[in-house]
């Protein structure tokens, strides 16, 4: 089986990647070399990622696992997010399904719901945001569209909720609110959006792995779900960290600049992601964030 991986240095796309070597697929990636450097792949790895694929070089492709975006969701200019997203999307699927794939993953959001009341359904309307959240939207429509044209094609979207664990540590300000407690905590009060009682609905990237894998083994092509199907507050996260780190900090409560365009509550029913392709969520918050502590990648 012939893998590829797009976003393959970045946090699900790193995880994957190994993931999938460790199964003994032969595995092409794209990437950033400002992410992850991942001396243990034996693959391909062509740059500058996605908009720059030099096509001769990846041939023909079994399984493609399309995670790669612009995924900051402060990220204004429509246009670039549009190209970037969108477009460069529809000209990959082409590419692959032009080259012999049957079995396509991308990478949706759970941004694409909104403000909407949680927890949130696949059926549910969407009330995208931001541009990267109208991009994804775009995307879930465009894929399911191109499904039903191609019927001898899987294609599987994930909507995915907040992410965490080890390889998001090159993302900055767009690492889980969990990386950036963490490391505001070893150096004094952590500084969380008044009151602290936002809810996030955080799923161990090992689950993600896990997902991206059974929906490349789907019967019938689907959106669905990927998340924990819980919530932890910002508040309860403080806590976590605390315990594990040994540390007693206190919250110290800020304005939220992005208020009125901001999720405050994401929670995903997990049930037709579980009747579609056959995946229930392994880690709870506290055994992922036990597990990312343990990998030395949270401090």
């Amino acid at each position: 089986m012939r893998c590829l991986v797009t976003g393959g240095t970045g946090l699900v796309g790193s995880n994957l990647t190994l993931a999938l070597q460790s199964r003994g697929f032969e595995v092409t990636i794209t990437g950033h070399e400002s992410e992850q450097v991942m001396p243990e792949f034996k693959g391909k790895c062509l740059y500058p990622g996605i908009l720059g694929i030099d096509w001769d070089e990846i041939g023909k492709v079994d399984v493609l696992f399309h995670q790669a975006a612009i995924n900051g969701t402060r990220v204004k200019d429509e246009r670039e997010i549009m190209r970037a997203n969108l477009e460069a999307s529809k000209a990959l699927f082409d590419y692959a399904i032009n080259n012999g794939c049957k079995r396509i993953v991308y990478a949706s959001s759970a941004a694409v719901y909104g403000n909407n009341p949680a927890p949130h359904k696949e059926s549910d309307p969407t009330d995208p945001q931001t541009p990267y959240a109208m991009s994804k939207k775009l995307l879930d429509d465009y894929a399911m569209a191109l499904a039903a044209k191609h019927p001898d094609i899987t294609i599987v979207g994930l909507r995915y909720c907040n992410i965490f664990g080890p390889g998001e540590n090159h993302k900055g300000t767009r690492a889980t609110m969990i990386y950036q407690f963490a490391q505001q905590m070893l150096k004094g009060n952590p500084r969380l959006f008044k009151h602290g009682e936002q809810k996030r609905d955080y799923i161990y990237v090992k689950d993600v792995v896990t997902a991206n894998i059974l929906a490349s083994q789907a019967n019938e092509s689907c959106v669905v779900n990927c998340g924990s199907g819980t919530t932890t507050s910002f508040n309860q996260i403080v806590e976590q960290l605390n315990a594990i780190l040994g540390l007693h900090r206190t919250p110290e409560y800020m304005d939220n600049p992005f208020e009125g365009a901001y999720q405050s509550h994401t929670e995903c029913d997990m049930s037709f992601a579980k009747a579609k392709i056959g995946f229930s969520p392994e880690y709870s918050f506290e055994q992922g964030l036990a597990d990312y502590y343990q990998s030395g990648s949270l401090v």
